[in-house]
Protein backbone atom coordinates (compact mmCIF):
# COMPACT_ATOMS: atom_id res chain seq x y z
CA UNK A 1 0.00 0.00 0.00
CA UNK A 2 1.30 3.46 -0.92
CA UNK A 3 2.07 5.79 1.98
CA UNK A 4 1.14 9.48 2.27
CA UNK A 5 2.10 11.95 5.00
CA UNK A 6 0.04 15.11 5.49
CA UNK A 7 1.31 17.98 7.62
CA UNK A 8 -0.60 20.88 9.18
CA UNK A 9 0.13 23.27 12.06
CA UNK A 10 -3.45 23.23 13.34
CA UNK A 11 -4.87 20.53 15.54
CA UNK A 12 -6.40 17.78 13.42
CA UNK A 13 -9.64 17.68 15.42
CA UNK A 14 -11.52 20.47 13.65
CA UNK A 15 -9.55 20.96 10.41
CA UNK A 16 -12.13 19.72 7.92
CA UNK A 17 -9.98 20.39 4.86
CA UNK A 18 -7.16 18.17 6.11
CA UNK A 19 -9.52 15.47 7.38
CA UNK A 20 -11.27 15.34 3.99
CA UNK A 21 -7.91 15.23 2.22
CA UNK A 22 -6.79 12.31 4.36
CA UNK A 23 -10.00 10.41 3.74
CA UNK A 24 -9.75 11.03 -0.02
CA UNK A 25 -6.25 9.56 -0.09
CA UNK A 26 -7.41 6.55 1.93
CA UNK A 27 -10.22 6.01 -0.58
CA UNK A 28 -7.53 5.93 -3.27
CA UNK A 29 -5.43 3.24 -1.64
CA UNK A 30 -3.03 5.22 0.55
CA UNK A 31 -1.96 4.45 4.08
CA UNK A 32 -2.21 7.99 5.49
CA UNK A 33 -0.40 9.63 8.38
CA UNK A 34 -1.49 13.12 9.43
CA UNK A 35 0.89 15.17 11.57
CA UNK A 36 -0.54 18.21 13.35
CA UNK A 37 -0.06 20.13 16.60
CA UNK A 38 -1.49 19.39 20.03
CA UNK A 39 -3.43 22.49 21.10
CA UNK A 40 -4.79 22.97 24.60
CA UNK A 41 -8.58 22.87 24.71
CA UNK A 42 -8.94 21.61 21.14
CA UNK A 43 -7.10 18.29 20.94
CA UNK A 44 -9.67 16.58 23.15
CA UNK A 45 -12.62 17.56 20.93
CA UNK A 46 -12.15 14.46 18.80
CA UNK A 47 -10.75 11.07 19.69
CA UNK A 48 -7.39 10.50 18.03
CA UNK A 49 -7.49 7.91 15.29
CA UNK A 50 -4.91 5.57 13.86
CA UNK A 51 -2.43 7.45 11.70
CA UNK A 52 -2.87 10.80 13.48
CA UNK A 53 0.05 12.40 15.32
CA UNK A 54 -0.12 15.60 17.35
CA UNK A 55 3.22 17.20 18.16
CA UNK A 56 3.37 18.76 21.61
CA UNK A 57 4.98 22.21 21.46
CA UNK A 58 5.85 24.16 24.65
CA UNK A 59 4.63 27.46 23.16
CA UNK A 60 1.06 28.36 22.18
CA UNK A 61 1.89 31.08 19.65
CA UNK A 62 4.60 33.41 18.39
CA UNK A 63 7.94 32.90 16.58
CA UNK A 64 9.17 30.26 19.06
CA UNK A 65 6.08 28.14 18.48
CA UNK A 66 6.65 28.19 14.70
CA UNK A 67 10.39 27.50 15.05
CA UNK A 68 10.01 24.59 17.47
CA UNK A 69 7.10 23.11 15.54
CA UNK A 70 9.03 23.17 12.26
CA UNK A 71 12.06 21.56 13.88
CA UNK A 72 9.98 18.81 15.49
CA UNK A 73 8.04 18.31 12.27
CA UNK A 74 11.27 17.89 10.29
CA UNK A 75 12.55 15.28 12.75
CA UNK A 76 9.21 13.46 12.67
CA UNK A 77 9.18 13.43 8.86
CA UNK A 78 12.71 12.07 8.66
CA UNK A 79 11.44 8.84 10.19
CA UNK A 80 8.54 8.56 7.75
CA UNK A 81 9.60 7.77 4.21
CA UNK A 82 6.47 8.00 2.07
CA UNK A 83 5.32 7.89 -1.54
CA UNK A 84 3.65 11.30 -1.22
CA UNK A 85 3.99 14.32 1.06
CA UNK A 86 1.29 16.98 1.38
CA UNK A 87 2.13 20.25 3.17
CA UNK A 88 -0.86 22.28 4.30
CA UNK A 89 0.02 25.98 4.38
CA UNK A 90 3.35 27.77 4.38
CA UNK A 91 4.04 27.08 8.07
CA UNK A 92 4.62 23.36 7.32
CA UNK A 93 6.13 23.66 3.84
CA UNK A 94 9.87 23.89 4.59
CA UNK A 95 10.22 20.59 6.54
CA UNK A 96 8.01 18.79 4.02
CA UNK A 97 9.99 20.23 1.10
CA UNK A 98 13.35 19.20 2.58
CA UNK A 99 12.25 15.65 3.36
CA UNK A 100 10.60 15.20 -0.05
CA UNK A 101 13.89 16.21 -1.69
CA UNK A 102 15.90 13.95 0.61
CA UNK A 103 13.76 10.92 -0.22
CA UNK A 104 13.09 11.99 -3.84
CA UNK A 105 9.35 11.73 -3.41
CA UNK A 106 6.65 14.10 -4.71
CA UNK A 107 5.34 16.99 -2.62
CA UNK A 108 1.97 18.67 -3.00
CA UNK A 109 1.54 22.09 -1.39
CA UNK A 110 -2.01 22.99 -0.32
CA UNK A 111 -2.27 26.69 0.49
CA UNK A 112 -5.48 27.32 2.44
CA UNK A 113 -5.09 31.09 2.09
CA UNK A 114 -2.84 33.82 0.71
CA UNK A 115 -0.51 33.31 3.65
CA UNK A 116 1.71 36.41 3.44
CA UNK A 117 -1.33 38.60 2.87
CA UNK A 118 -2.91 37.83 6.25
CA UNK A 119 -4.40 40.56 8.43
CA UNK A 120 -1.72 42.25 10.54
CA UNK A 121 1.26 40.32 9.16
CA UNK A 122 2.60 43.12 6.94
CA UNK A 123 2.70 45.43 9.99
CA UNK A 124 5.01 42.97 11.80
CA UNK A 125 7.94 43.66 9.53
CA UNK A 126 10.40 41.05 10.79
CA UNK A 127 7.81 38.24 10.74
CA UNK A 128 6.57 39.30 7.32
CA UNK A 129 10.15 39.36 6.00
CA UNK A 130 10.84 35.79 7.19
CA UNK A 131 7.62 34.33 5.76
CA UNK A 132 7.92 36.24 2.48
CA UNK A 133 11.54 35.19 1.89
CA UNK A 134 10.59 31.60 2.66
CA UNK A 135 7.69 31.76 0.21
CA UNK A 136 9.87 33.35 -2.47
CA UNK A 137 12.44 30.58 -2.08
CA UNK A 138 10.06 27.62 -1.99
CA UNK A 139 7.15 28.32 -4.33
CA UNK A 140 9.14 28.52 -7.59
CA UNK A 141 10.50 25.06 -6.65
CA UNK A 142 7.07 23.51 -6.04
CA UNK A 143 5.82 21.27 -8.86
CA UNK A 144 2.32 20.57 -7.51
CA UNK A 145 0.12 23.09 -5.72
CA UNK A 146 -3.50 23.40 -4.60
CA UNK A 147 -5.34 26.46 -3.30
CA UNK A 148 -8.87 27.43 -2.31
CA UNK A 149 -10.18 29.72 -5.04
CA UNK A 150 -9.41 31.31 -8.41
CA UNK A 151 -8.55 34.73 -6.99
CA UNK A 152 -5.84 33.40 -4.68
CA UNK A 153 -4.60 31.04 -7.41
CA UNK A 154 -4.23 34.10 -9.64
CA UNK A 155 -2.17 35.94 -7.02
CA UNK A 156 0.26 33.03 -6.72
CA UNK A 157 0.44 32.58 -10.48
CA UNK A 158 1.27 36.25 -11.13
CA UNK A 159 3.80 36.40 -8.32
CA UNK A 160 5.63 33.09 -8.71
CA UNK A 161 4.63 31.62 -12.06
CA UNK A 162 3.00 28.60 -10.42
CA UNK A 163 -0.31 27.19 -11.60
CA UNK A 164 -2.31 25.98 -8.56
CA UNK A 165 -5.22 23.60 -8.93
CA UNK A 166 -8.32 25.10 -7.30
CA UNK A 167 -10.13 22.92 -4.77
CA UNK A 168 -12.68 24.88 -2.76
CA UNK A 169 -13.21 23.85 0.85
CA UNK A 170 -16.74 22.62 0.19
CA UNK A 171 -18.37 21.08 3.23
CA UNK A 172 -19.56 17.48 3.48
CA UNK A 173 -23.29 16.98 3.22
CA UNK A 174 -25.19 17.85 6.38
CA UNK A 175 -28.41 16.20 5.20
CA UNK A 176 -28.13 13.33 7.69
CA UNK A 177 -27.25 15.52 10.69
CA UNK A 178 -30.28 16.30 12.85
CA UNK A 179 -30.70 19.98 13.83
CA UNK A 180 -30.71 21.01 17.47
CA UNK A 181 -33.96 22.35 18.85
CA UNK A 182 -34.32 26.10 18.45
CA UNK A 183 -35.14 26.34 22.14
CA UNK A 184 -31.76 24.82 22.98
CA UNK A 185 -30.17 27.37 20.68
CA UNK A 186 -31.84 30.17 22.63
CA UNK A 187 -34.67 31.17 20.28
CA UNK A 188 -38.36 31.65 20.99
CA UNK A 189 -41.20 31.15 18.51
CA UNK A 190 -41.12 33.96 15.95
CA UNK A 191 -37.44 34.82 16.51
CA UNK A 192 -35.00 35.02 13.63
CA UNK A 193 -32.20 32.67 14.73
CA UNK A 194 -28.82 33.43 13.15
CA UNK A 195 -25.32 31.99 13.44
CA UNK A 196 -21.77 33.33 13.15
CA UNK A 197 -19.19 30.54 13.30
CA UNK A 198 -15.55 29.78 12.70
CA UNK A 199 -12.22 28.86 14.24
CA UNK A 200 -10.85 32.24 13.15
CA UNK A 201 -13.04 34.77 14.97
CA UNK A 202 -10.27 37.34 14.72
CA UNK A 203 -10.02 41.12 14.29
CA UNK A 204 -11.30 42.18 10.88
CA UNK A 205 -13.84 39.38 10.59
CA UNK A 206 -16.87 41.54 11.43
CA UNK A 207 -17.70 40.00 14.83
CA UNK A 208 -17.54 43.34 16.64
CA UNK A 209 -19.84 45.02 14.13
CA UNK A 210 -22.27 42.09 14.44
CA UNK A 211 -22.53 42.49 18.22
CA UNK A 212 -23.11 46.21 17.79
CA UNK A 213 -25.81 45.40 15.22
CA UNK A 214 -27.61 43.12 17.67
CA UNK A 215 -28.27 46.15 19.85
CA UNK A 216 -30.26 47.61 16.92
CA UNK A 217 -32.51 44.58 16.36
CA UNK A 218 -35.68 43.14 17.86
CA UNK A 219 -36.70 39.50 17.72
CA UNK A 220 -33.29 38.38 16.46
CA UNK A 221 -31.11 35.83 18.26
CA UNK A 222 -27.50 34.99 17.48
CA UNK A 223 -25.28 31.96 18.02
CA UNK A 224 -21.53 32.59 18.00
CA UNK A 225 -19.68 29.28 17.65
CA UNK A 226 -15.91 28.92 17.54
CA UNK A 227 -12.71 30.47 18.76
CA UNK A 228 -10.10 33.03 17.76
CA UNK A 229 -8.11 36.05 18.85
CA UNK A 230 -11.23 38.24 19.14
CA UNK A 231 -13.55 35.64 20.68
CA UNK A 232 -13.21 36.70 24.35
CA UNK A 233 -13.27 40.40 23.47
CA UNK A 234 -16.50 39.88 21.54
CA UNK A 235 -18.05 38.11 24.54
CA UNK A 236 -17.15 41.12 26.72
CA UNK A 237 -18.55 43.50 24.11
CA UNK A 238 -21.88 41.67 24.20
CA UNK A 239 -22.09 42.37 27.94
CA UNK A 240 -21.09 46.02 27.53
CA UNK A 241 -23.68 46.57 24.76
CA UNK A 242 -26.40 44.86 26.79
CA UNK A 243 -27.14 42.11 24.26
CA UNK A 244 -26.15 39.07 26.33
CA UNK A 245 -29.74 37.82 26.30
CA UNK A 246 -29.73 37.93 22.49
CA UNK A 247 -26.38 36.23 21.92
CA UNK A 248 -25.34 32.72 22.91
CA UNK A 249 -21.62 31.87 22.78
CA UNK A 250 -20.53 28.30 22.18
CA UNK A 251 -16.93 27.05 22.08
CA UNK A 252 -15.16 25.42 19.19
CA UNK A 253 -16.54 21.90 18.67
CA UNK A 254 -16.40 18.99 16.21
CA UNK A 255 -17.86 19.83 12.82
CA UNK A 256 -20.84 17.49 13.07
CA UNK A 257 -21.88 19.00 16.40
CA UNK A 258 -21.46 22.54 15.12
CA UNK A 259 -23.54 21.81 12.02
CA UNK A 260 -26.35 20.44 14.18
CA UNK A 261 -26.62 23.93 15.67
CA UNK A 262 -26.24 25.63 12.29
CA UNK A 263 -29.05 23.54 10.81
CA UNK A 264 -31.43 24.88 13.45
CA UNK A 265 -30.80 28.49 12.35
CA UNK A 266 -32.56 30.69 9.81
CA UNK A 267 -29.46 32.40 8.37
CA UNK A 268 -25.67 32.49 8.70
CA UNK A 269 -23.35 35.49 8.65
CA UNK A 270 -19.99 35.81 6.88
CA UNK A 271 -18.64 39.32 7.56
CA UNK A 272 -14.93 39.36 6.66
CA UNK A 273 -13.76 42.89 5.89
CA UNK A 274 -11.39 44.05 3.16
CA UNK A 275 -8.50 44.65 5.53
CA UNK A 276 -5.81 42.71 3.60
CA UNK A 277 -5.31 40.73 0.39
CA UNK A 278 -6.00 37.44 2.11
CA UNK A 279 -9.42 38.56 3.38
CA UNK A 280 -10.27 40.46 0.21
CA UNK A 281 -10.08 37.27 -1.80
CA UNK A 282 -11.16 34.81 0.89
CA UNK A 283 -13.85 32.18 0.45
CA UNK A 284 -14.63 31.36 4.10
CA UNK A 285 -15.29 27.81 5.23
CA UNK A 286 -18.37 29.05 7.05
CA UNK A 287 -20.00 29.96 3.72
CA UNK A 288 -19.95 26.33 2.58
CA UNK A 289 -21.09 25.18 6.03
CA UNK A 290 -24.14 27.43 5.78
CA UNK A 291 -24.94 26.16 2.29
CA UNK A 292 -24.51 22.54 3.42
CA UNK A 293 -26.89 23.26 6.30
CA UNK A 294 -29.44 24.70 3.85
CA UNK A 295 -29.58 28.21 5.29
CA UNK A 296 -29.13 31.54 3.47
CA UNK A 297 -26.06 33.73 3.94
CA UNK A 298 -25.69 37.41 4.85
CA UNK A 299 -22.24 38.28 3.52
CA UNK A 300 -19.83 41.17 3.16
CA UNK A 301 -19.22 42.42 -0.40
CA UNK A 302 -15.99 40.49 -0.99
CA UNK A 303 -15.62 39.20 -4.56
CA UNK A 304 -15.43 35.41 -4.13
CA UNK A 305 -18.21 34.83 -1.62
CA UNK A 306 -20.54 37.55 -2.95
CA UNK A 307 -20.21 36.11 -6.47
CA UNK A 308 -21.42 32.72 -5.25
CA UNK A 309 -24.30 34.27 -3.30
CA UNK A 310 -25.32 36.19 -6.42
CA UNK A 311 -25.00 33.12 -8.67
CA UNK A 312 -27.18 30.94 -6.45
CA UNK A 313 -29.45 33.70 -5.13
CA UNK A 314 -28.99 32.12 -1.70
CA UNK A 315 -28.49 35.19 0.48
CA UNK A 316 -28.02 38.91 0.91
CA UNK A 317 -24.88 40.89 0.07
CA UNK A 318 -24.17 43.83 2.38
CA UNK A 319 -23.14 47.14 0.85
CA UNK A 320 -20.68 47.58 3.73
CA UNK A 321 -19.84 45.90 7.04
CA UNK A 322 -21.34 48.34 9.54
CA UNK A 323 -23.68 47.74 12.51
CA UNK A 324 -26.48 49.69 10.84
CA UNK A 325 -26.24 47.77 7.56
CA UNK A 326 -26.05 44.37 9.29
CA UNK A 327 -29.01 45.22 11.54
CA UNK A 328 -31.07 46.41 8.57
CA UNK A 329 -30.58 43.11 6.73
CA UNK A 330 -31.31 41.06 9.84
CA UNK A 331 -34.56 42.93 10.37
CA UNK A 332 -35.42 42.54 6.68
CA UNK A 333 -35.29 38.75 7.08
CA UNK A 334 -37.08 38.94 10.41
CA UNK A 335 -39.99 40.90 8.94
CA UNK A 336 -40.26 39.33 5.47
CA UNK A 337 -41.19 35.66 5.85
CA UNK A 338 -41.64 35.15 2.12
CA UNK A 339 -38.14 36.47 1.36
CA UNK A 340 -36.63 34.26 4.06
CA UNK A 341 -38.46 31.20 2.68
CA UNK A 342 -37.26 31.99 -0.86
CA UNK A 343 -33.64 32.35 0.24
CA UNK A 344 -33.83 29.12 2.25
CA UNK A 345 -35.10 27.27 -0.82
CA UNK A 346 -32.25 28.73 -2.88
CA UNK A 347 -29.73 27.63 -0.24
CA UNK A 348 -31.11 24.09 -0.25
CA UNK A 349 -30.83 24.05 -4.05
CA UNK A 350 -27.25 25.35 -3.84
CA UNK A 351 -26.39 22.53 -1.43
CA UNK A 352 -27.39 20.04 -4.14
CA UNK A 353 -25.04 21.72 -6.62
CA UNK A 354 -22.05 22.57 -4.41
CA UNK A 355 -21.03 19.21 -2.98
CA UNK A 356 -17.77 17.75 -1.73
CA UNK A 357 -18.45 14.65 -3.82
CA UNK A 358 -18.08 16.80 -6.94
CA UNK A 359 -15.34 19.08 -5.65
CA UNK A 360 -13.04 16.28 -4.53
CA UNK A 361 -12.76 14.90 -8.08
CA UNK A 362 -10.33 17.70 -8.97
CA UNK A 363 -8.10 16.88 -5.98
CA UNK A 364 -8.36 13.16 -6.63
CA UNK A 365 -7.27 13.65 -10.26
CA UNK A 366 -4.28 15.71 -9.11
CA UNK A 367 -3.05 13.07 -6.67
CA UNK A 368 -3.42 10.34 -9.29
CA UNK A 369 -1.48 12.44 -11.79
CA UNK A 370 1.28 13.13 -9.27
CA UNK A 371 1.77 9.43 -8.51
CA UNK A 372 1.48 8.37 -12.14
CA UNK A 373 4.05 10.88 -13.38
CA UNK A 374 6.41 10.17 -10.49
CA UNK A 375 6.49 6.42 -11.00
CA UNK A 376 6.68 6.77 -14.79
CA UNK A 377 9.68 9.09 -14.35
CA UNK A 378 11.37 6.73 -11.90
CA UNK A 379 10.61 3.67 -13.98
Amino acid sequence: MKKAVLTVISDISTDQRVLKQAELLRENGFNVTVIGRKIHGISDLRTSRSGEIRLKIPFEKGPLMYAVFNLRLFISLLGRKADLYVANDLDTLLPSFLVSKLYRRPLVYDSHEYFTGQHGLAERRSRYYVWKRLEEFLLPRIRWMITVNKSIAGLYEREYGVNPVVVRNVSPSAANISPRSRTEAGAKEGDLLTVFQGSGINPGRGAEELIEAMALTEGVKLLVIGSGDAYEAVKRLAIVRGVSQKVKFLPRMPWEEMISYTRSCDAGLSLDKDTCLNQRYSLPNKFFDYISAGIPVITSPLPEVSALVADFGCGIILSEVTPAEIAAKLMLLKNDASLLALLKNKAVAAAQDVTWEREKITEQDLFRRVISETYKKNG
